[in-house]
């Protein structure tokens, strides 16, 4: 596994030594991340699920202002902070010790924040219940114009929508697929004439 582009690129990062964790290929991260391009610089970043952290760091090495990893798995946790080490990595990032969606109440969320690129690549093995739970628990945080991108095997078909979230996309590679969401505007509020 490596850095793809930006200033990070080139760079190797440390895979897992443990069966489980199913890091994103290096092909389909670059497919991802062409689709991105245009949001990446100065975005800020949710990496849910962040096993390795390659998706956020790629997310830091093509400009983001921030990225935030998600992981209840301590191994994974030691992972990330290695991989961001390795890469030179100092400041504009945060790892969240916790499982989704716990983790998102860790963040201390105050209605204020939100992101503007939410990564999400569950465990293929996940339960769909939990799978959407996670969608409509995340929705909250993307910003009105922000972006979800969902990994999931290609054999198995992500939800047409989710809370307030609507799919906009999928693209399929090999035996993964990564599915685009969008965040519903708010329906305008009906108004009742005055009887004055």
């Amino acid at each position: 596994m490596r850095v793809i582009a930006g200033a990070l690129k080139g760079r190797r990062l440390k895979a897992p030594t443990w069966e489980g964790l199913r890091p994103t290929s290096d092909k389909l991260r670059e497919t991802l991340f062409n689709i991105l391009a245009p949001r990446v610089v100065g975005a800020r970043v949710l990496d849910v699920y962040a096993g390795t952290g390659a998706l956020g760091i790629e997310a830091l090495s093509r400009g983001a202002a921030e990225a935030v990893f998600i992981d209840g798995d301590r191994r994974a946790q030691a992972l990330i902070a290695e991989n961001l080490a390795h890469c030179g990595v100092e400041t504009g990032y945060t790892i969240v010790r916790s499982s989704a969606p716990r983790g998102f109440d860790a963040l201390g969320l105050d209605g204020q924040l939100s992101f503007d690129i939410v990564l999400l690549d569950p465990p293929y093995d996940e339960q769909p219940e939990a799978v959407i739970a996670v969608l409509e628990a995340v929705a909250n945080l993307i910003a009105p114009a922000g972006v979800l991108v969902f990994e999931h095997p290609r054999r198995r078909a992500a939800p047409d929508v989710a809370g307030v979230l609507l799919r906009t996309r999928e693209v399929a590679s090999g035996d993964s697929a990564l599915t685009f969401y969008s965040p519903c505007p708010p329906l305008p509020s009906t108004q009742v004439p005055s009887t004055r």
